[in-house]
This record gives C-alpha cells, sequence and structure tokens, in this order.
C-alpha cells in the first residue's frame, strides 16, 4: 500500500482531529429489522395470539377514524393487550357514513346523535333568524 491511502485510511477513524486517539470500536447502527425481531420477542412473552379473519379495523378519536383494513391482529386478553398492524388509513367520520352506524358501540352512537342534533338546532335557529328577517 502507498502511504497516501494509509493516511486516508488512518483519518477516516479519529474521532476528532490531528493528535486525538482512535476509536475504541467501531460504530454498529442497527437497523430496524432488530426493533421488530424485539417487539416481537416481547410480545411472544405476553402471550399475544393471532386473531385470523379479521376484514376491518376501525379506531375512532372525536371526528377521525384511523382504519385499517386486512390487518393483522393479534391480542392477549390476559395482558390488556391488543396490536392491530396493517397500513392505517385516516379519514374522516362523515366520510364513513352511513355504512360504519353498525360498528359502533352505544357511547359513540349516542355522541354521534348529539352531534347531529345540535347542528339540527344550529339550523333551526338560523332558519328561524332568516324567517324573522324577511317578516
Amino acid at each position: 500500500m502507498n502511504r497516501e491511502k494509509l493516511m486516508k485510511m488512518a483519518g477516516a477513524v479519529r474521532t476528532g482531529g490531528k493528535g486525538s486517539m482512535r476509536r475504541k470500536k467501531k460504530a454498529i447502527h442497527k437497523t430496524t429489522t432488530t426493533d421488530d425481531k424485539r417487539l416481537q420477542s416481547t410480545l411472544k412473552r405476553i402471550g399475544v395470539n393471532a386473531i385470523p379473519a379479521i376484514e376491518e379495523v376501525n379506531i375512532f378519536k372525536d371526528d377521525i377514524v384511523i382504519q385499517f383494513l386486512n390487518p393483522k391482529v393479534q391480542a392477549s386478553i390476559a395482558a390488556n393487550t391488543w396490536v392491530v398492524s396493517g397500513s392505517p388509513q385516516t379519514k374522516k367520520l362523515q366520510d364513513l357514513l352511513p355504512g360504519i352506524i353498525n360498528h359502533l358501540g352505544m357511547c359513540l352512537f349516542y355522541l354521534l346523535y348529539s352531534k347531529f342534533m345540535c347542528y339540527l338546532s344550529n339550523v333551526l335557529y338560523v332558519m328561524t333568524v332568516l324567517k324573522g328577517a324577511f317578516i
């Protein structure tokens, strides 16, 4: 090897400038596969089981619905843990109506009903104000 090539290689392993000490060990960058393996081993330790034949998962948050189509669902009832993995789509609740009404629980159905009644009362109020303006 020639001297220039050796100097270039030596310069690549220094932590600081000239005269500083060299690195003790090479930095190893972890990939996402190690994180995935760690997650899978933790889920296995908890005792999650795959739940087959789930076509759709909807997570409701205020007026937003996070929708998973054909997700991989795993659950551990004893640990109160549910794992839903797949590609999510964020949609508004209005976009999914009326086909999603049979998915709603009683609490969410009441929330939807109260929002509808609030909207209806606002419309009625505007109509009475407009009616009073034209009389």
